[in-house]
């Protein structure tokens, strides 16, 4: 049983590398669009909706001004759901050991565990590509800026200078050192440990739904992604507020007389007093589109074992996990 554990580990950690690498180029363009609802403020609102973002950013950017920030994500994201979906299993494996059926609240235990390992690469990534995401939205309302001054005879607004996740990076580390990587790590804690505590029970029983019967607990490919389409749309609307907190401590530059926060009650005080109790739900929608596929593929890929296959530890089969 020990050897069995110990040399699946490199599957699983293949695994989640795979699913997020999948997953995060299927969903990007409208990740982009979630963290520009959610850092645009009442009154200086450039997006509608999500098509509406998703439209303005073709015009003005390109096509692949929808993957501002893809390199960074695609970089981190093999580590970041290796950890996540590893971290799951090997504290679900260790609160098991007594043989017994892991209960609910030994799930939760678990899926809070592997939030907390997860933000180690979380929250840097995180930090990285929400700059460049928002860069966007930030040189289209400077744009406006320029077009009103220039009507009134004044000085257009400066332009906003295309950056690149390296050149952040560096500047981050010379003026405020590593801690400047890990800038609302709070927040982001306060987002993945809830996430991870409703998401992996819930996906469990979901899954286990799926059991063809209790002979054979077989579940068919197509189960594990509706199962993880499922949970993880639940999940991510339900701390859709913590990730708007969030991105808002996370950007680093802001918008003419957009304000800054000092930390997270700073924030949600201020949120609420300027923008009310429905700016924490600001991309709820995007960000639920953007989770369900991406947790879908990822538990497609674990549960069907392409890092198994890959490593020829079980043959590879697509019609059950």
């Amino acid at each position: 049983m020990a050897q069995q554990q110990k040399i699946s580990l490199p599957a699983k950690l293949i695994n989640g590398g795979i699913a997020g690498m999948v997953g995060v180029t299927c969903v990007f363009p409208i990740d982009l669009a979630k963290t520009r609802l959610q850092n645009q403020r009442s009154g200086q609102q450039l997006y509608k909706n999500m098509m509406d973002c998703l439209i303005k950013t073709v015009k003005s950017e390109g096509y692949f001004g929808m993957y501002r920030g893809a390199a960074v994500n695609l970089t981190l994201v093999t580590p970041e759901k290796a950890i996540k979906l590893a971290a799951n299993d090997f504290f679900r494996h260790q609160l098991s050991r007594d043989g017994g059926k892991l209960t609910v609240i030994k799930e939760m235990l678990a899926g809070c565990c592997a939030g907390m390992c997860q933000v180690i690469i979380t929250t840097p990534m995180e930090m990285l590509k929400i700059q460049l995401q928002d860069a966007g939205r930030l040189a289209a309302q400077q744009r406006m800026v320029a077009v009103l001054s220039r009507s009134y005879n004044t000085n257009p607004a400066p332009q906003v200078m295309r950056v690149s996740a390296t050149q952040i990076t560096r500047e981050l580390l010379r003026t405020k050192g590593v801690t400047g990587l890990y800038r609302g790590l709070g927040a982001t804690l306060m987002r993945d440990i809830p996430f991870s505590v409703v998401y992996f029970p819930l996906f469990a029983h979901l899954h286990q739904l799926g059991q063809r019967s209790s002979e054979d607990p077989s579940v068919p490919f197509y189960w594990s992604f509706m199962s993880g389409c499922l949970a993880g749309s639940i999940a991510a609307v339900t701390v859709s507020p913590c990730d708007v907190v969030k991105t808002r401590l996370q950007s680093l530059k802001k918008g003419a007389n957009e304000e800054t926060y000092n930390g997270v009650v700073d924030c949600v005080r201020k949120i609420l007093r300027k923008e009310g109790p429905g700016a924490f739900l600001k991309g709820a929608s995007c960000r639920a589109l953007v989770i369900a596929p991406l947790f879908g593929i990822a538990q497609v890929v674990y549960f069907v074992g392409v890092g198994e296959f890959l490593l020829g530890y079980t043959p590879y089969n697509i019609y059950s996990a």
